[in-house]
């Protein structure tokens, strides 16, 4: 599983910032560190940093978040600090969202890759989904949804499709789509999801931030698809949470 280094400037920020990740993680968490503060005060220590990351030398690897610029600059010196040799990677996404989407995509398996670039898109899903344009909205979750569509449609692949109503009151927010990209995973599947009310998608189903995006509320349409020998117990995963209003009542 992939480790986490939280560097902030102030300790009570960082903790804030892992403890709200920590509410949409569903299972196992991934392990995080908290390197924030220095000297008791605001500020951050490289070698503290270099410490966390060593004490994550035994994960597949480490993604380092950031709440100012400075805190990237003892990062980087950190990693010339550290005696660990596993892989690191400095996210440059927002520190809050960043930290929230990174560790939800870790818990359910994603790779370095893939949690730092679920770090580094994490903006997308606060662009205002109803003044946005219509490219505004989609384009982030166009391009995280269509390589993975690409390669899961090779000669004989069956695709499964099956459309649903969003019903909880809240529509998609954070811990639905947490609970989504839980769903997602463990399928020899690859689950999208596209706003049929809105015309918004195909969203990847194992991404928190192009879920988000989507921007659905309650009475929207879904249409949740897969392609792959697991494409139909997929879809039934992720469309029986949308029906269910994900146990949220009204």
């Amino acid at each position: 599983m992939i480790g986490f280094v939280v560097v902030s400037h102030s300790e009570p920020l960082a903790q804030a910032a892992v403890d709200l990740a920590m509410q949409m993680i569903h299972g196992e968490a991934p392990p995080v560190r908290v390197a924030a503060g220095a000297d008791g005060g605001f500020g951050t220590d490289a070698a503290a940093i270099a410490a966390a990351i060593d004490d994550l030398a035994d994960t597949d690897g480490v993604l380092i978040l950031t709440d100012l610029g400075s805190a990237v600059l003892s990062s980087e010196l950190a990693l010339e600090l550290r005696e660990s040799t596993q892989p690191v990677v400095i996210s440059g996404g927002p520190f809050v969202e960043g930290a929230t989407a990174s560790i939800v995509r870790a818990a359910t398996g994603g790779t370095l890759a893939d949690v730092a670039a679920e770090a580094a898109g994490a903006l997308a899903a606060k662009q205002p989904h109803g003044a946005a344009a219509e490219g505004d909205g989609g384009g982030a979750e166009g391009d995280e949804g269509a390589p993975a569509a690409a390669e899961a449609s090779a000669p004989g692949a069956e695709a499964v499709e099956r459309e649903v109503t969003v019903v909880n009151p809240v529509g998609l927010h954070s811990r639905p789509a947490s609970l989504i990209v839980k769903a997602a995973t463990g399928f020899d599947a690859v689950p999208t999801i596209t706003d049929v009310t809105t015309g918004k998608g195909p969203a990847r189903a194992d991404s928190m931030i192009a879920l988000l995006a989507l921007g659905a509320t309650q009475g929207h349409v879904l249409r949740v698809r897969a392609e792959g020998p697991d494409a139909s117990a997929a879809v039934d995963a992720i469309a029986d949470l949308v029906e269910d209003g994900f146990g949220e009542g009204e």
